[in-house]
């Protein structure tokens, strides 16, 4: 999946579920069923979770192209193209590293760095970076964020960090592109899937989902 590809996913259904814990392929596999039930097909696996580029080969494997299979916590060059030649449709880091950035861009993989201020923006951006991961934005609250983009309007920026029903409807009325969720969604890998399912048609009806764009 290219870069177009999957940003057009993301901005199709606005959701992106993250699974950071203990989520070998199979528990993997059983949650995104649900999700994708639910109107949520763009996933990110993280580099410091088990097995984690076993199950998002597994996503990978079972939906082709129908879902967006990333990678989370991406922090350097060696890892970058360790996850691109294993399947990566996405790259997703908690900072801006911009040599981690030309090797997504290259690849021509859809990447979103972490940024927190005005200047990792600007610069993110001008290396040719489509999406803003901003984060940790949680904390921070949305009238950071509506300051944030207010001279910055012209970007795309994916909240993450501390987002769940609550609050997602008011970032993405401010302005966000999509939303990213894990904690709040997803658990630990050890939730219930009945509770998955609960919480996914929950911020469905916020945010978006499948017949929305």
């Amino acid at each position: 999946m290219n870069a177009e590809t999957a940003f057009n996913l993301l901005a199709e259904r606005r959701l992106l579920a993250g699974m950071r814990g203990d989520f070998p392929p199979d528990t993997a596999l059983q949650i995104a069923e649900v999700l994708i039930d639910e109107g949520i097909n763009v996933f990110e696996l993280t580099m410091n979770s088990p097995d984690p580029i076993q199950s998002m080969q597994r996503l990978k494997q079972a939906f082709g192209d129908d879902a967006c299979v990333g990678m989370g916590t991406v922090l350097d060059t060696d890892t970058a193209h360790r996850v691109i030649d294993a399947g990566a449709d996405l790259i997703m880091s908690p900072a801006f590293g911009a040599d981690v950035v030309q090797v997504a861009l290259d690849a021509d993989i859809l990447i979103a760095p972490g940024v927190i201020t005005p200047t990792e923006c600007v610069n993110a951006w001008a290396m040719g970076v489509r999406l803003l991961k901003i984060f940790p934005i949680g904390p921070l609250g949305v009238d950071y964020f509506k300051s944030i983009r207010g001279p910055l309007n012209q970007m795309q920026f994916l909240v993450n960090g501390g987002i769940s029903a609550d609050n997602a409807g008011d970032y993405m009325q401010a302005g966000a592109f999509c939303c990213g969720l894990s904690g709040w969604l997803t658990g630990d890998g050890t939730w219930p899937l009945d509770k998955i399912r609960e919480r996914a048609k929950r911020i469905v009806s916020v945010v978006g989902g499948k017949n929305q764009g």
